[in-house]
């Protein structure tokens, strides 16, 4: 048997060229070697059985392979040998091409020379056939030679396989039966961790003994988990499990993670980024590292230092705390996150150099960046408000809540973007940001109404105070609250006033599209934002339009209170003329009044419909039937608008004739259309009444021309032709016509219809036109009235009246020419 000091010292056997001649088996030539050494594994005729191996000794494991080493020098010393014979049949193959390179230079020579006699000439050629034949009969040898040395050094790969393969396993079972003693040490008695071998409590080898004892528990837990905790009693054989194994193993392991713990927060104060790494590698071992990545994390100075928090909360609000401005906030916010996103940065740099896996130690940090530091801040700086009790104005209301939470989500989400940037892992940081202010944004639209009412309240009682101050200033009677204001067009309606709410509805609408991404949460939002646009517009311009109504009304009053009967003095007649005159000059400043109301109202709709086309409807069209609804609602409001507008507008006119009709009443004289005959030259001049009605209508109707536009225009005037129309015939009824004075009423009449052209209503120009035509039935002779009516069959209704009024009706027998007229 050979000796491990001189394994081939006692070779079974020698390798000979000769073993690889013929039918060669591998499984020969390896049983050949081993035999001896091996005589268990010999066939039946060859060998008896093997005698059973020793019984363990108590305390020691058994050899698994006794006879490895004999082994091993064995195979070492053949493939020695193997190599030497491939060396010898190297040296034949080189010395063999170097003779036939020798005979093939020869040959060629001979053929080169040519010539000689024929015998000699067929011997050579017949020795070239030999020679020929001798050389392919070599490079057959040569072919099988080489086929047998591939055979020969795949043999010796195999046998190199075997050997490593056998090495493997006995470094397995080495460390196997290491580990085995290592658990029977830690299932040996519960709590005892005083008695491990030298690994355990050895600081050089602390990696070693992390794996090894991960291994052991991994092993444990498994076994008592298949077997159960219980073990058999009442047999003195039974084994007692692992459990005592697993209580210990965990014990040891929480007593090394601590001591690895310790030893990297030493290294991190010293900034021994090596030992760190040390340290966080063999940590990684135990539950992936997570105690070592979240206890890095917790200790970092910008999670426990209270220090740090009061600076923060320093650098957002400065000195005036919670009364700061939202753009002094933004600017603290944003320098304090410059701060943060630096101090991640930097820790990203030692993180990516420390631990195995940077990525999940970033996430873990940036996870407790967003949930401690920027949520503490946060906290200190959103206090949401009660709904039921708002904050006053003065300490900016509802208002700077809102500007405050934009402005953070703003500052926030940038943040995000820059730690994103940075790194953070598998983190969802959107996510995460985003359930920061889920709290603030479930309520927002509430909020946001709530803010766009108190504003609007605020600003009336404003408007109300500025006119109860300024009417008290100019002696008028001042109005209680609650009251509307004065008729001052300055404080009926003002479109600064309008601007000013679709300033807020814009911020808001701004504030909306930031705190939301998805169409329809931000159309649904946009929506009941508008609505209170909507509202405070149309509430705005109709309580303006109906307080110029009341002024209407007031001059209305003062009109139907200074009408007086005819038989009255003429002191008291004169009083009544100047009260008249004060009521007049009352009505027509109402009704510029009015008009410059309605004018601002025209205005303001235009600012509110432009305001819908290019902030509201881009944000409503993306989401089916928001902007048809929107639309809807717009024009509701706008009804309600133009209703009031209606009503006040109807008493322009209302304002207007009466004062027409006063005028009418008051300067129009009998002999305005029935002159003397005396001989003297018809006056072609219009009547005083007729001059002093169209200058009067020309200077109130300037402000209406200029505050309405449109079909609202055409409509007012149409009607106001209609009704002055209507008042002119009525009023020219009371008077009895002789042909000077038809002439004159024909004249009036055309300055009438010259006037009313301006309202370029055609309706209207047809009806003076046919005035005039009537008022023929004055001027004609009397037998010339049949040719009138056959001209212009459509006066006839008016000019059978008018012709009642010719003062010859009766002398000139009118009366029977009409019968005659009519029968025919």
């Amino acid at each position: 048997m050979p000796t491990p000091a001189d394994p081939a010292a006692a070779l079974p056997l020698t390798l000979d060229l000769e073993d690889f001649k013929g039918d060669f088996s591998f499984d020969a030539l390896f049983g050949g070697l081993v035999d001896e050494l091996l005589p268990e594994y010999c066939g039946e005729d060859d060998a008896a059985p093997a005698p059973p191996p020793p019984p363990p000794v108590l305390g020691a494991a058994p050899p698994v392979f006794p006879a490895v080493d004999e082994l091993l020098g064995l195979f070492k010393h053949s493939c020695k040998e193997l190599v030497d014979l491939r060396k010898q049949i190297d040296k034949r193959l080189q010395n063999l091409k170097k003779e036939v390179a020798v005979q093939d230079a020869k040959h060629r020579k001979t053929l080169g020379e040519g010539g000689g006699v024929g015998d000699w000439k067929g011997g050579t050629e017949a020795r070239l056939k030999r020679l020929e034949k001798g050389v392919d009969g070599l490079f057959d040898s040569f072919a099988r030679l080489d086929s047998r040395i591939s055979s020969v050094g795949q043999t010796a790969a195999k046998i190199g396989d075997h050997l490593q393969s056998a090495e493997s396993q006995r470094e397995t079972a080495s460390q196997t039966i290491d580990l085995i003693k290592y658990l029977m040490e830690f299932n040996s008695t519960p709590g005892d961790l005083m008695e491990l071998s030298p690994l355990f409590s050895d600081d050089s080898r602390v990696a070693e003994a992390a794996s090894i004892a991960q291994k052991l528990r991994s092993f444990a837990e498994e076994d008592v988990g298949r077997h159960g905790v219980t073990t058999a009693v009442g047999s003195a054989n039974a084994s007692r499990g692992l459990e005592v194994a697993v209580a210990n193993l965990q014990d040891y392991c929480n007593e090394l993670e601590n001591r690895l713990l310790a030893r990297f927060d030493a290294a991190s104060q010293r900034r021994e980024l090596s030992t760190m790494a040390e340290c966080a590698k063999i940590l990684s071992q135990f539950n992936r590292g997570t105690s070592a990545m979240q206890h890095y994390v917790a200790t970092r100075p910008m999670f426990i230092d209270v220090e740090i928090m009061n600076t923060d909360i320093q650098v957002v609000l400065g000195d005036e705390g919670l009364q700061a401005d939202s753009n002094y906030i933004g600017d603290g916010l944003a320098q304090l996150y410059k701060e943060i996103a630096d101090t991640v940065r930097r820790e990203a740099t030692t993180i990516t150099a420390v631990f195995p896996s940077p990525n999940e130690v970033m996430a873990i940090l940036v996870q407790r960046v967003l949930e401690q530091r920027v949520t503490t801040i946060l906290d200190r700086i959103l206090i949401k408000p009660s709904l039921a009790s708002l904050p006053p104005l003065e300490e900016g209301g509802l208002l700077q809540y809102l500007r405050v939470l934009a402005v953070a989500y703003d500052k926030t989400k940038e943040l995000a973007k820059d730690l994103q940037s940075i790194g953070c892992g598998d983190l969802d940081i959107e996510g995460l940001t985003e359930s920061i202010y889920v709290a603030h944004k479930d309520e927002y639209t509430e909020f946001e109404q709530a803010s766009l009412r108190q504003l609007y309240q605020s600003k009336m009682a404003e408007l109300r105070a500025e006119a109860k101050q300024q009417s008290e200033s100019t002696g008028s009677i001042g109005r209680a609250k609650g009251a509307s204001l004065t008729a001052s067009p300055q404080q009926l309606i003002s479109v600064t006033v309008v601007t000013e709410f679709v300033r807020w509805n814009e911020e808001a609408i701004a504030r909306c599209t930031l705190l939301f991404s998805q169409p329809t949460t931000v159309a649904a939002n946009v929506r009941s934002i508008f609505a209170c646009l909507l509202d405070q517009v149309s509430q705005y311009l109709t309580e303006g339009l109906d307080r110029a109504r009341e002024s209407l009304n007031e001059a209305a009053a003062m009109r139907d209170r200074y009408v007086i009967g005819s038989s009255v003095s003429r002191r008291v007649a004169a009083a009544a003329a100047s009260a008249a005159e004060a009521a007049a000059s009352a009505g027509e400043s109402s009704f510029r009044s009015f008009m410059i109301a309605v004018q601002r109202c025209a205005s303001s709709i235009a600012i509110l419909q432009q305001f819908f086309s290019n902030t509201i409807s881009r944000l409503l069209l993306p989401v089916d039937g928001a902007h048809p609804s929107a639309c809807e609602d717009m024009g509701s409001a706008v009804s309600v608008v133009e209703a009031a507008a209606h009503k006040g507008l109807l008493q322009c006119i209302d304002t207007v004739m009466s004062e027409v009709e006063r005028l009418l009443s008051s300067e129009q004289k009998a002999t305005d259309y029935r002159t003397p005959d005396d001989g003297a030259a018809p006056d072609h001049r219009p009547t005083n009444a007729c001059i002093r009605i169209v200058a009067y209508l020309s200077r109130v109707l300037e402000v209406a021309f200029n505050a309405l536009e449109g079909l609202n225009k055409q409509s007012f005037l149409t009607e106001l032709g209609n009704r002055l129309h209507k008042g002119l015939l009525n009023h020219w009824q009371k008077f009895t016509f002789s042909p000077s004075g038809g002439l004159r009423l024909k004249r009036d009449i055309t300055e009438y219809g010259d006037f009313v052209r301006s309202f370029n209503a055609p309706s209207i120009d047809e009806k003076f036109e046919l005035l005039g035509i009537v008022a023929n039935v004055f001027i004609v002779a009397p037998e010339s009235l049949a040719s009138l009516f056959e001209g212009t069959p459509s006066i006839r209704k008016d000019a059978l009246r008018f012709i009642q009024l010719r003062d010859d009706y009766k002398t000139a027998k009118i009366a029977s020419m009409l019968n005659n007229i009519t029968a025919e």
